[in-house]
């Protein structure tokens, strides 16, 4: 038996490219309850890679869950509480893993005496903000390549 338990630790830079591939499956797969395939393939046309999104991913505070050693999500934090990317495995969703991210998150947020966690979440992450006490501040549309897409802009005040 396999053990499937998951780890949360910092962003290695040698994970850059397949953090890559896991938002982009995220978004492909995962996300085609919400989105066209068209919206999709506009939001991911391909998978992040190289100096640019390994860059991205250090300029912020990025986690990483891993099951048996190798990545199947993780979501970032920046210095004013913005969550900018927040993904699971499509074949990892749903198993508490973005649960287990965004506590170990907040719990970063709240030590460093952030006031509040924002993000322009997607359908797809809106639920587990939501869950664990975000409000929708308004819904947003986007335009990427001439297709339109719909986000939320949310936050969760962090000081009682």
């Amino acid at each position: 038996m396999q053990d499937s338990s998951i780890d949360i630790g910092d962003f290695e830079i040698s994970e850059a490219d397949r953090l890559g591939v896991i938002f982009f499956d995220a978004v492909r797969e995962g996300a085609a309850e919400f989105y066209t395939i068209e919206q999709r393939e506009v939001w991911a046309a391909t998978p992040p890679s190289g100096a640019n999104w390994a860059s991205r991913l250090a300029a912020q505070t990025t986690l990483v869950a891993r099951k048996a050693g190798l990545p199947v999500g993780f979501m970032t934090l920046d210095t004013n509480g913005y969550i900018d990317l927040a993904f699971v495995a499509p074949g990892q969703q749903r198993q508490g893993i973005g649960r287990s991210l965004y506590a170990r998150i907040e719990r970063l947020a709240r030590d460093a005496e952030m006031p509040r966690l924002h993000s322009q979440a997607s359908h797809l992450v809106r639920g587990l903000f939501e869950q664990q006490g975000w409000e929708i501040i308004r819904a947003q549309q986007i335009e990427r390549a001439g297709v339109t897409l719909t986000n939320f802009l949310m936050q969760k005040h962090l000081q009682d």
